[in-house]
C-alpha cells in the first residue's frame, strides 16, 4: 500500500515540490508515501489566499457540501481506514471507528449550519428602557484561521477544526502532524469534490520547526487553534501575541471504582478506556483508582480482559489494537512502566515492547507520585492506585496538572454529586470511561489540559465567530 501527495494544494492551484517528507507505517518501518515539504513562502501564501477570499455561502449551501463530504466518507469507509492505519498504526477496528466519527463531525456541523445563531432581546424591560429591540448574529473571522493537528486520530481532529471553520463561512489553513499527513489530504480532497471552495481550506505539510512560527504569526491569522502536547501548547500561547488561542492539550484522566461498582462492568470501561486507539487519546484512562475492599478482585479481572485484548499487524481484522505513532513512544512507555517498578509498583501483565508495538500493560500498587501517574503517559498502560476514602480518591485526581476528563463507577448519588462538583477536570461521564461525549457536545479541560473555548462542533463554531448585535425600533403593542 502506498500514497503519495508530492504537489501542495495551495489555492486551487497544485503545485509540484521537491522536497518531501516521507510518511513511515509503525508497523512495517516501510515508507508508504511522501507528502511536499512545504516552504515558508508557501505558507504565506496559502494565508494570503485565505485573507484575500471572501466567503458568501449562504446556510444551505454549506449544509450541502458538509452533508455531501459525510456522504463521500460512508461511501470511502474503508479506504479512510485502510489509509489512517498505514500512518499511523491504529488497529482496523479503531480506524474505521474514527471514519464513523468524522461522519459525525461533518453531519452535526451541517445541521448546526442552518440553525439561526441569533438572540433577541426586548428593551422594554426596565425603568430605562426603551421602545426597542436588540439583536444578534455571530459573523465569521475578519482573519484566517491556523490550526495544528497532532497525530493520534489523524482525520477525526482535523475534522474537528475544518467542519465547524466551514459552517461559519471562514477561512482556515492546516498544518496536520507531519507522521499522519496523508488522512488530512485526503480529507481536503473529500470537501473539494463536495463543493468547497479550495481557498476556505488548505493543508500545508512540513516540519513544524521550518514553518510554524509562519503559520502562528502571520499578521492576517487571527485565531489558532491547536491540538498536541502541553510543552507545545505552552510555547503557542507565548509565542502568537494578541490574537485569539484554542488550545487542547494533554490529559491525565482517571476511572474511579467505588466499593459498590459492579466490577465486571468497571473492568470493561477499565480496559477499553486503556487500550482503545492504543492508549494515544488525551482522554484515555491513565489511572485507575480503586477502593481498597474491592482492588484484589478488581485487579484480578483487568490483567485477565488484559490478557484476551488482542494486539499486533493493525491491519489485522481480529487485532484489538495496533502499535503506538513510534518506536519513541513505545520506548518512553516501556521506561515508564520499568521506573515504576524499581519504585515499587507490581507488574502483573505486559510491558513486552517490539519496535512500535507495546502491549497492554497492568500495574498494582502504583503511587501518586509515580512519573507514570503524574504525567501523561501516552499508550496502553492500566496503573492501579488503591485508596480509602473519597476524600483521598479526589484529592488523587486534582493532584495533578491536568484537568482533562474522569470515569467514575458507582450508584452512589452523594458520590456522583460530590466528583461533579470537586473534581478539577472539564468532564465528568458516570459508568463511563472519561473520554465519552458526542462530537457536538463541549469537550475541552481546565489547567495544562487547555486555553479558550472548548471543543465540539457547536463550542469550536462559537470560537470561530464574532457576535455582532444590533438594534430597531420596536413599538410596544
Amino acid at each position: 500500500m502506498e500514497f503519495r501527495q508530492e504537489t501542495l494544494r495551495i489555492g486551487g492551484e497544485r503545485i509540484a515540490r521537491e522536497r518531501v517528507i516521507e510518511v513511515m507505517n509503525p508497523y512495517t518501518n516501510a515508507c508508504i508515501g511522501t507528502v511536499p515539504k512545504a516552504s515558508v513562502e508557501d505558507v504565506r501564501r496559502a494565508i494570503a489566499i485565505a485573507k484575500a477570499y471572501r466567503a458568501r455561502l449562504s446556510r444551505y449551501e454549506r449544509y450541502r457540501i458538509l452533508t455531501k463530504a459525510a456522504e463521500i466518507v460512508v461511501a470511502q469507509t474503508e479506504d479512510i481506514a485502510n489509509l489512517i492505519t498505514a500512518e499511523s498504526g491504529l488497529c482496523k477496528k479503531d480506524s474505521r471507528y474514527e471514519a464513523g466519527r468524522v461522519r459525525d463531525v461533518l453531519l452535526f456541523s451541517a445541521q448546526a449550519a442552518l440553525d439561526d445563531d441569533g438572540q433577541i432581546f426586548s428593551c422594554d424591560i426596565t425603568p430605562h428602557g426603551r421602545e426597542r429591540r436588540v439583536y444578534t448574529q455571530r459573523d465569521p473571522l475578519l482573519g484566517v484561521i491556523a490550526a495544528i493537528t497532532p497525530f493520534n486520530h489523524p482525520m477525526n481532529q482535523v475534522a474537528h477544526k475544518v467542519a465547524p471553520s466551514i459552517a461559519t463561512n471562514n477561512r482556515i489553513v492546516l498544518k496536520p502532524s507531519e507522521k499522519t499527513p496523508l488522512s488530512a489530504l485526503l480529507f481536503a480532497d473529500i470537501l473539494y469534490a463536495a463543493g468547497l471552495p479550495p481557498e476556505m481550506f488548505q493543508v500545508v505539510t512540513g516540519d513544524p520547526a521550518e514553518i510554524a512560527d509562519a503559520l502562528l504569526t502571520d499578521p492576517a491569522i487571527e485565531l489558532v487553534t491547536f491540538t498536541g502536547g502541553v510543552a507545545i501548547g505552552k510555547a503557542i500561547a507565548a509565542k502568537i501575541g494578541y490574537r485569539r488561542a484554542v488550545l487542547e492539550l494533554g490529559g491525565n484522566d482517571p476511572l474511579i471504582v467505588m466499593e459498590d461498582a459492579d466490577l465486571e462492568r468497571a473492568t470493561d470501561l477499565a480496559v477499553a478506556g486503556s487500550y482503545k486507539n492504543s492508549g494515544q487519546r488525551c482522554t484515555a484512562v491513565k489511572r485507575i483508582i480503586v477502593h481498597e475492599s474491592i482492588a484484589d478482585r478488581f485487579v484480578e479481572l483487568l490483567v485477565d480482559k488484559s490478557r484476551r485484548w488482542r494486539y499486533g499487524d493493525p491491519m489485522d481484522e481480529t487485532m484489538d489494537m495496533g502499535t503506538l505513532i513510534d518506536e519513541a513512544a513505545a520506548r518512553q512507555c516501556e521506561a515508564r512502566v520499568n521506573e515504576a517498578v524499581a519504585q515499587g509498583a507490581r507488574l502483573l501483565y505486559g510491558n513486552e515492547r517490539r519496535g512500535a508495538l507495546y502491549s497492554p500493560t497492568v500495574l498494582d500498587q502504583v503511587r501518586p507520585e509515580m512519573t507514570v501517574v503524574r504525567e501523561e503517559t501516552f499508550g496502553p498502560v492500566s496503573p492501579v492506585i488503591r485508596f480509602k476514602t473519597l476524600d483521598e480518591a479526589i484529592a488523587i485526581v486534582n493532584g495533578t496538572a491536568f484537568g482533562l476528563s474522569a470515569g467514575l463507577c458507582t450508584n452512589r448519588l452523594d458520590v456522583i454529586t460530590r466528583c461533579v462538583n470537586e473534581l478539577n477536570v472539564g468532564n465528568v461521564n458516570v459508568w463511563e470511561v472519561p473520554g465519552y461525549r458526542l462530537e457536538l457536545t463541549p469537550f475541552g479541560g481546565i489547567k495544562d489540559s487547555g486555553l479558550g473555548y472548548k471543543e465540539g462542533v457547536l463550542e469550536a463554531m462559537k470560537s470561530f465567530t464574532h457576535v455582532k448585535t444590533y438594534s430597531l425600533p420596536w413599538p410596544t403593542a
